[in-house]
Parts: C-alpha cells; structure tokens; sequence
C-alpha cells in the first residue's frame, strides 16, 4: 500500500491534496445520509454510488474504513429558501402516519434501493432520533461558550459573531454581507439577532407530533447539529472525510464547520469531498420541473420522461461513466447507451475468464508493443483511481482492453503473443477495477441473485399505491411484470404471491 499516491480534491481547499489518515491504516468516512420523509429519488443515486466506491477503493488500499452514514428521521427544516419546518413531521401528518411508522417505511425503501445498486452498508448509521441527548449536549456546549442563545423555547447559532472570529464562506464561498441582505423573510426570523443565524432546536407548537424535552422546554433539533454531534461520536472531534452532494455545501456543512469548531475549538474534518448534480434534459431536478424520478419509477420504468425501466447496474455504471465532480445530465438516450456499453463490457469480461493461458516457453509469437499496451492500460487504472476516485478514465480504459479481448477470443490475434505476465495482469485487473472497486455486477447474475429482493421492493410499492388509491401505479406494475413473465397472485388476506412463467 502507498497510500500517499491518493489524491483527493478538498472542496474546502479547493486543490487537490495528497491523502494522508489521520491514524494510519485507519480511516475514518461520514456521509450525509437521507432525509426520510419521502422514497429515495434519482438525485439520490449519485452521492451513494460515489462514496461507496471511495469506501470500495479505501479498503483496496488497505485501509481499515469505519463509514459512518446518518438517517435523518426528525428536523431537516431550512432558513434558505423554504419555510422553516421539521419535513418528517410535515409529510407524516399528510400520508396519516405515525412519524416513527413513516420513517421505518421509508429507511427501508432507501435501503433496497442501495441494496440493487450493489452498494456496501454502512459500518455505522445513526439517526437524529437516537442521538437527542448528545445534541442537546452540544448545544449546551454552544451556548455557554456564547455562540448560541435561546429564544422563546428556539435556539439559534450566532452566525456573524463566529464570522468575526473565525473564517465563514470558506466551504460554500458565501460572503455573510451578502447572505443577510439575500436571506428571505422566513419563520422564526423575528427572533434572531441575524438573519443568517440557522436554528439547532426549535420549539414544538402544541400541534407538532415530533417533541423532546430540552432545558429550552420541548421542540426538536435543527438539521445541522445532527451531524456535528453524530460524527463526533462515531469519528472524534477531528476525522479524515466528510462527503456530500454539492448542494449540502451551504447552509448544511458551512453550519457543521461553525458549529463543530465552536464546541471542538478546532475544524472538524481534514477532508471535504462533493459530488455535483444530476440534472433531467439540462434542467435541475425539482418538484416545481416535475421531474423528480424515484428509484422505484426508475426501476420499473413507470414515469412520463422514461421510455424503459432501467436496471440498477445500468444507473450505477451511467453514473461512474463522469467523473463524480462533473454535472451529470440524464436522458433516455444516454441511459441506453450506457446498458449497451455495460453489455459490451460484460461480454468482453466473461470471454476473459475464458481465455486460453499463454504457454511460458520463448517463442516468436509474443507481441511486445501489445504486451506494452496491455500492461499501462492496466496500470493505468491505478493510477486513474489515484487521481481523484477518477471513475471516468477507468472504465475508458476497461473499454480499450475490450476489442483486445474479443480479438484473441476471436482468433485475430493469437493468445501466445501475451507473456504470462501480461496475461496474469490482464486476469487479475479487470475483475478487481469492475467487480470490487466499482462495484458493478453482470445484469443476468443481478437478477437471478436478487430477484426476489426485487420483487419484493415493487410488491411493496404497489401495496403502497393500492393503499393510496393510485391503481394507475399498481396496475402498470403488474402489467410490465407480466410481461417479463412475472405473475403477480392477490390473496384474501392481502399477502401477494408471485410465479414465474
């Protein structure tokens, strides 16, 4: 292992820096995980394949990674931009659940999710809920060092007397002047002494479901402090990586910075990793476009922008195809090219394993110029990964060794004119870089192995739309399982059998 040849771009540097652990051979990896008042979304897919295959390429190196990924089940209410609510709360009075019964629903949704996309579980991933006490703790912390003050029952971070002190904007490149001139009138903002101070607990109205008791009376806590307080107790007061979608750059990690600097008397975290966006047809993904696609609709197909379902290695391998710091625009055309691409890919991987051996006697068939070619398209690979997790040029690469492959399957070119070692290289690298490192499967072995999980997941979805009385949904869903050949069998009792036919 030379981990000192990773490189990574420090969003809060913005360069990218050679990588070093805080305690060698460990590392220690948060990531912002969902807000469960809702099913996981397309947007979703992004940061979760991105920071599992940073996890996948950490442990190739080496490293022992505790990857520590939230749930957020209470609070998640914002200054910028929306009314200030506690969102679980809000969509759990709408679909006329209890809030703990939504929360589970959907955290299990979000799990399958990551589950067909192939990606690795958290070694650790807690939620707001279980984590009030050392949040109110934090927050005690926050005020006696006079950076926070309550007010009626609410307390706030005092934003512009920790910028007098400390630098703010560094992560996001806000500049405060500008944030308190551009700051909308929202709720609770005749009890700040600033408009850009964010909430770290708010007071419960009598009608507010969610509600701890704190030395402030009873409310919940703001979305910030949960990760703060979270990641301290999981990682330390200082860890190697905190990741995230760009868009969590302001207000949610500048806040964690303030915060955690305030209660910790220095920065939190060494490294700050972001990925960017999907956007749908060049536009941002948003409620007000009605453009936002669920993993569900993408899997099954059922929605107005698709054209298909998609599988989920299909998403996975689209995604890891742009370099994660680059805008990524989806389209049913670029999501087709992609499952033929993955399909090409697999191909060339299964006549790999297939290929004869090399003999290891010195005779004139050996090709030196394509032993040299194989041999850096190989090492290369590394290297790519070194730079920056730079996905992208990696399976660029797989792809030049493709028609090599398909040439020596094909007899075109004949297997002895590889050297044993370029051979071994050859074995060993593609299904390191495909299978562990990007963490892709082949779509048949997907299915046979998972289908069941699958099914289960659209089994539960349709449930849900039944519930709902949205049987457009749950009749689209058993039409386009039937015809794969999958049938779906209602009983009396309302349990759900299937058959494949």
């Amino acid at each position: 292992m030379q981990p000192h040849q990773l490189k990574i771009y420090n969003s809060l540097t913005r360069e990218k820096e050679h990588f070093t652990s805080l305690v060698p051979g460990h590392v220690g990896l948060y990531v912002c995980g969902p807000t469960v008042s809702g099913e996981s979304h397309l947007g979703h897919a992004r940061p979760y394949i991105t920071f599992d295959v940073v996890l996948r390429y950490l442990q190739h190196l080496g490293y022992k990674v505790r990857y520590v990924r939230n749930i957020t089940d209470a609070g998640h209410f914002e200054e910028e931009g929306r009314e200030a609510e506690d969102k679980v709360s809000q969509k759990a009075l709408l679909e006329k659940l209890e809030p703990m019964e939504m929360v589970h629903k959907y955290t299990s949704l979000f799990h399958k999710g990551m589950q067909m996309f192939n990606n690795l579980e958290p070694h650790i991933e807690p939620t707001a809920t279980g984590h009030i006490v050392e949040q109110i703790n934090m927050i005690e912390t926050l005020i006696e060092r006079g950076y926070a003050y309550p007010v009626n029952g609410s307390v706030y971070f005092d934003v512009a007397k920790y910028a007098a002190a400390y630098p703010y904007g560094t992560l996001s490149g806000r500049v405060l002047e500008d944030q308190l001139e551009t700051t909308r009138e929202l709720d609770g903002q005749d009890e700040k002494r600033n408009k850009a101070d964010f909430a770290l607990w708010k007071n419960a109205p009598p009608e507010h479901i969610m509600r701890w008791k704190s030395p402030w009376g009873e409310g919940f806590p703001g979305w910030h402090i949960e990760c703060s307080a979270m990641s301290r107790k999981y990682l330390g007061e200082v860890f190697d990586i905190h990741g995230g979608g760009m868009d969590l750059q302001f207000p949610h990690h500048e806040s964690e910075i303030a915060q955690s600097t305030i209660a910790h008397g220095h920065a939190p975290v060494r490294y700050w990793i972001h990925n960017n966006m999907i956007t749908i047809n060049g536009k941002k993904m948003g409620k007000s476009y009605n453009n936002v696609i669920k993993l569900s609709e993408l899997f099954t197909g059922n929605h107005p922008l698709l054209q298909q379902a998609y599988h989920p290695m299909v998403v996975r391998f689209y995604i890891l195809q742009t370099h994660y710091r680059s805008t990524l625009d989806f389209s049913n055309e670029a999501l087709q090219a992609s499952e033929r691409a993955l399909k090409r890919l697999w191909e060339a991987y299964i006549l790999l394993k297939k290929l004869p051996a090399p003999h290891g006697e010195a005779n004139t068939a050996v090709n030196e110029a394509l032993n040299l070619q194989i041999r850096n398209i190989c090492l290369e690979l590394t290297d790519f990964m070194n730079d920056d997790f730079n996905t992208a040029k990696v399976l660029a690469n797989l792809f030049e060794l493709c028609p090599i492959i398909n040439s020596i399957n094909g007899g075109q070119i004949d297997p002895n004119a590889l050297t044993p070692a370029t051979y071994s290289l050859l074995q060993e690298s593609m299904p390191v870089f495909i299978e562990d490192i990007l963490g892709l499967q082949p779509m048949q072995a997907a299915n046979n192995g998972k289908l069941e999980d699958v099914l289960k997941l659209l089994i539960e979805i349709r449930a849900d739309a039944k519930k709902r009385k949205d049987f457009a949904t749950s009749d689209t869903i058993r039409q386009r399982l039937e015809a794969s050949g999958i049938f779906l069998k209602d009983a009396k009792d309302g349990s759900v059998s299937w058959s494949v036919e």
